[in-house]
């Protein structure tokens, strides 16, 4: 049910309600006290902007406008780091602003976000941090996340899980920390080099041994405009790689291991893979769409 038209003073008072929750989000997401309380500002801004009546759910509406803002923030920051240990320092320890504190709320945002984390969170990218962050501290569905950060549901996934297995890598031991990360991204590499290797072959057999049998081939639409289909199931998957992907190339797609078709060096097509804890394709997404190719984090490997 739509929700009903609102002054100004009641929008007010249902943003007040929701700023524990927002500031809890921007502070994971950006590590940063003062950043956090910008990126909620900003969020009040667009919503005294906007048609409130016609959001059915404003807290979910919210959390996804001030993830937005902090995808902005942390991308801003790609080549400059703002002094983040002293901002840690400054900001711990984390309270929620007077007026609208929960001290319950307040203790476990505390509790949960320490330094240790903060610094892991600050080795990932942006996409996978907001993957990370949304769903697996505040439990937002990948199907939410998606379109925040420009990825189908399976590439958010993705994220998230590559986020999840340097994060807990760092707990269990943070200085192993980048010796897991290499040996991840190797195993990465070492199953899409097959990959690439059995399907310009036309080795049935080899494409079969890489995929998961429920494996599922997605396209954006500009990949179907080109011929790309969608499959689901092993068979039908290795179907439509066998003896192709001649001019693919390896490639880093946002920091894990990939294709793409760039000729010329400028990628047209990308093929993102996602793969089990046993090694197999999951899930292959072909992007071909210009807008989403550009905000990929592409890193051609090799000829």
């Amino acid at each position: 049910m739509d929700m009903p038209d609102v002054n100004h003073a009641a929008l007010a008072a249902q943003f007040e309600a929701n700023r524990p929750h927002l500031r809890a989000v921007a502070y994971r997401l950006l590590g940063s006290a003062s950043e956090a309380d910008d990126a909620v500002q900003e969020s009040w801004l667009r919503l005294s902007r906007a048609d409130a009546s016609a959001v059915r759910n404003l807290g979910g509406w919210l959390t996804t406008v001030v993830a937005r803002v902090c995808l902005d923030m942390l991308r801003s920051r790609t080549s400059r780091r703002e002094d983040p240990m002293e901002e840690y320092a400054a900001a711990e320890p984390v309270t929620l602003e007077e007026g609208g504190a929960d001290p319950e709320q307040a203790a476990l945002m505390a509790d949960s976000v320490g330094l240790a984390l903060l610094v892991v969170l600050d080795t990932l990218n942006p996409a996978e941090r907001l993957a990370f962050v949304l769903h697996d501290v505040f439990d937002v569905s990948f199907d939410e996340i998606a379109p925040i950060v420009g990825r189908t549901p399976i590439a958010a996934r993705q994220l998230a899980s590559r986020a999840r297995r340097r994060v807990q890598g760092a707990e269990a031991d943070p200085e192993a920390d980048p010796a897991l990360a290499e040996a991840d991204h190797a195993r990465q590499r070492a199953v899409v080099e097959a990959f690439l290797a059995a399907s310009r072959g036309g080795d049935f057999g080899a494409l079969l041994a890489a995929l998961d049998p429920e494996v599922t081939l997605r396209a954006d639409a500009a990949a179907l405009a080109t011929g790309a289909q969608a499959a689901q199931g092993a068979q039908a998957v290795a179907a439509q790689f066998s003896g192709r992907a001649r001019a693919a190339q390896l490639a880093l797609v946002d920091g894990g291991a990939g294709l793409a078709w760039a000729p010329g060096g400028q990628p047209r097509a990308v093929f993102a893979f996602t793969l089990s804890d046993e090694g197999k394709i999951t899930a292959i997404e072909i992007i071909a769409d210009p807008a989403r190719l550009s905000q990929l984090d592409l890193k051609l490997i090799g000829g």
